[in-house]
């Protein structure tokens, strides 16, 4: 039952109170640079999942057998070759959403995140709970990009995943698209509120005077 209750906060547990973006504050250049439509931040959010639950498996798989004094290196390794893949995949069956991420696919390699949990977790833990964790931290992440990027491509561009949703008829009577949500620095202040609410909402995360 102990166990059983561990795995679970392994898996839930980044999706609020242990957040890698709202919590611990990483992964925070990606989250503002792909993050202007939803469909590239889905896209991305779930590379990363797949990246960070699969590198955490292999680095759990032969952590007794890496020598600490090449670690990083090993781990560098594990994540460039699964970013490859990934990176492949997505130039084959969905390139105009490759080519909108531009470099960010190759730089999740260098994510604070999936280094992060490399070393805090997959080299001290067996396979299963570094797969749960890699999913957790995946989905905490994306959750994250979801949000920001449902925000600004609605209020940006009045459309959700390249379909309009804001009535012609309103553009008719004056309405007129948020053009600061399309500028980085929205971004930023978007997730600032959000972490703003997040932590509002959570006693144990407020800070103490």
């Amino acid at each position: 039952m102990k166990m059983n209750e561990e795995l679970k906060n392994t898996l839930l547990g980044p999706l609020s109170k242990n957040n890698p973006i709202a919590v611990q504050v990483l992964g925070i250049c990606s989250a503002l640079a792909v993050t202007v439509e939803l469909k590239p931040a889905l896209v991305m959010g779930i590379s990363v999942t797949i990246i960070v639950a699969l590198a955490n498996v292999v680095i759990s798989l032969i952590r007794n057998t890496i020598p600490n004094s090449v670690r990083i290196i090993v781990q560098l390794v594990v994540v460039a070759a699964l970013v490859t893949i990934v990176s492949e995949f997505l130039k084959a069956f969905a390139f105009d959403v490759s080519v909108q991420l531009s470099v960010y696919i190759g730089l999740i390699i260098t994510n604070c995140i999936l280094m992060g949990r490399l070393e805090a977790f997959a080299m001290s833990n067996k396979p299963g709970a570094a797969f749960l964790d890699g999913l957790g931290n995946g989905f905490g992440y994306a959750m994250i990009l979801v949000i920001v990027a449902f925000v600004r491509e609605l209020f940006g561009s009045g459309s959700l995943l390249g379909f309009q949703i804001i009535p012609h008829s309103w553009y008719e009577a004056g309405y007129v698209n948020n053009g600061l949500m399309m500028m980085p620095s929205m971004a930023m202040i978007l997730l600032a509120c959000f972490i703003w609410v997040h932590r509002s909402l959570d006693k144990d995360l407020q800070e103490k005077g």
